[in-house]
């Protein structure tokens, strides 16, 4: 007789105010098996994990773990059950330290009046980031780790729950190669001591590198498996969308504006003595690589003065402009989407409405009150354009998947005609399908005469968007390479703080 699967869902169901989120599905995990979840945002995949978790109830179907029908009513049921669940959106608290995240509610007591143990935490959280190669103090506070370091605490967590399943959603979205190939090897000792990993990525290679299987979800329901000798990055995609995604990148048609963007002496507050200044033509996409700290994602707030201790001075065409304040910034139509969406790029008990618009709420005021009709007219615009899978345009975008949420922070700057659009990580956590989207829209945008800076830690992105390549290392850039250059070779080697000879200067003079 054949042993009975570790887990087990059954004919899971979950619907939403007008969406059905799941129907029907089911998956089947066994012990010490990493099977890989895979499908476009808004298929399912995180709303199923949830449920595994205990965020949210079904409802309908059932659960098995070791063969046992199970109610997992809350994130303890499934804490007890030995699932730990590592959420694509971090789910940390960035004021306290590193062990205290660690234990968070698990936090060991000693003496009469059952004060915490710190001594103990800290002790027991150590070799849990030496495993994970994670070179942070358990004493560091996490609003000084950067998103990838905090995503490691995450993983450092799930391990200490000594977990039997470990859902894994978009682990390596944020980290670096060398922290990627860490987080690969670990899921390969997980196994091997017998470890479930259930493993959600929209970077295929992974899937491809660490599964044993892989499971699709398509629109709610389940479009099939792939077993682990017919793994391959076509047959992935042809089950997620059903279409070649050859097609997706976009050639370059603009006729380009050498300079149109000048940046100089750009300065932020974690590289306050090193200064960044680069030209940017105008139609064109300059991709922006580097390892995670080069200092990429500062410059960009220093840029529209969302670093206070940073600046720069930017001109625009042959007008030198002034910008103190993000204000400053929207007012000249240099707009940033920010790599943290949530956190720093929506507010998310609001509205897809509320959120497009919230910006430029003077556009859609009458006599002092504000015109909803209006503002639902750009909204349903940017909803049908940017394809959000959304009821409509009053849902609140809490409820919009992922990938979901980037587009409507898109939305939000599409709507007010930007002159400068800077992306940090546009596709983080996105699929194939809303990918290849998102870079059309930037095509588009070039092409319309904007000028694109792409922030991204994904190499393919890079060399297959990107019209030119600027390599930041360590707060400064190290050269500049034509399309014809982008090699990944090319690239690292600029990224550890190389000079290579085909690099060109940022800007001239």
């Amino acid at each position: 007789m054949s042993q009975p699967h570790l887990l087990e869902m059954r004919g899971i169901a979950k619907r939403f105010p007008g969406v059905v989120a799941l129907d029907n599905v089911s998956l089947a995990v066994g012990k010490g098996e990493v099977l890989a979840l895979c499908g476009e945002n808004g298929a399912g995949k995180s709303t199923l994990m949830k449920i595994l978790g205990g965020v949210y109830q079904p409802d309908g179907g059932e659960i098995f773990v070791d063969g046992q029908p199970v109610k997992i009513g809350n994130v303890t049921d499934a804490m007890k059950l030995g699932i730990a669940f590592i959420h694509q959106e971090l789910n940390v608290l960035d004021n306290l330290d590193v062990a205290a995240n660690v234990f968070l509610g698990r936090e060991p007591k000693i003496g009469p009046f059952q004060l915490i143990n710190r001594k103990k935490i800290h002790a027991d959280t150590e070799p849990y980031l030496k495993r994970l190669g994670l070179d942070v103090s358990s004493r560091t506070r996490l609003d000084k780790l950067s998103l990838a370091q905090q995503q490691m605490v995450e993983i450092a967590k799930a391990l200490s729950l000594n977990a039997r399943i470990i859902i894994m959603d978009e682990p390596t979205s944020s980290l670096t190669l060398t922290e990627t190939e860490r987080l690969l090897q670990l899921i390969g000792e997980l196994r091997a001591s017998g470890v479930s990993v259930i493993y959600i990525s929209h970077r295929l290679g992974e899937v491809e590198h660490c599964a044993d299987r892989v499971a699709v979800l398509r629109d709610g329901k389940n479009a099939g498996e792939i077993g682990k000798a017919e793994i391959s990055h076509d047959r992935i995609v042809g089950l997620m969308v059903g279409r070649d995604i050859k097609s997706f990148y976009v050639e370059s048609h603009a006729t380009k504006t050498p300079g149109y963007l000048k940046i100089r002496n750009a300065r932020s507050s974690r590289y306050p003595q090193k200064n960044v200044g680069f030209d940017a033509a105008r139609g064109e996409i300059l991709g922006f690589a580097g390892l995670v700290g080069a200092g990429r994602s500062e410059i960009a707030k220093a840029i529209v003065g969302l670093d206070a201790a940073g600046g720069s001075e930017v001109s625009i065409g042959d007008q030198r402009v002034k910008i103190n304040s993000a204000r400053d910034a929207i007012e000249l139509g240099i707009y940033l989407v920010p790599e943290d969406r949530r956190g720093e790029g929506l507010v998310t008990r609001m509205t897809v409405r509320e959120n497009v618009t919230l910006p430029s709420l003077q556009r859609y005021t009458a006599l002092g009150l504000i015109r909803r009709d209006r503002e639902r007219k750009t909204a349903d615009e940017q909803i049908a354009s940017l394809k959000i899978k959304t009821p409509g345009c009053e849902t609140a975008v809490v409820n919009l998947s992922g990938g979901n949420q980037q587009k409507v922070v898109l939305g939000k700057w599409l709507s007010m005609s930007p002159k400068v659009m800077i992306l940090d990580e546009p596709t983080r956590g996105i699929d194939v399908g809303a990918k290849a989207e998102i870079y059309r829209i930037m095509r588009a945008l070039a092409d319309n005469g904007a000028v694109i800076l792409m922030i991204s830690s994904d190499m393919e992105e890079v060399l297959h968007v990107s019209d030119r390549v600027a390599v930041m290392h360590e707060g400064h850039i190290t050269g500049v390479l034509e399309r014809a250059d982008c090699t990944e070779e090319n690239i690292m080697q600029l990224a550890v703080g190389k000079k290579i000879a085909n690099a060109k200067p940022a800007f001239a003079g």
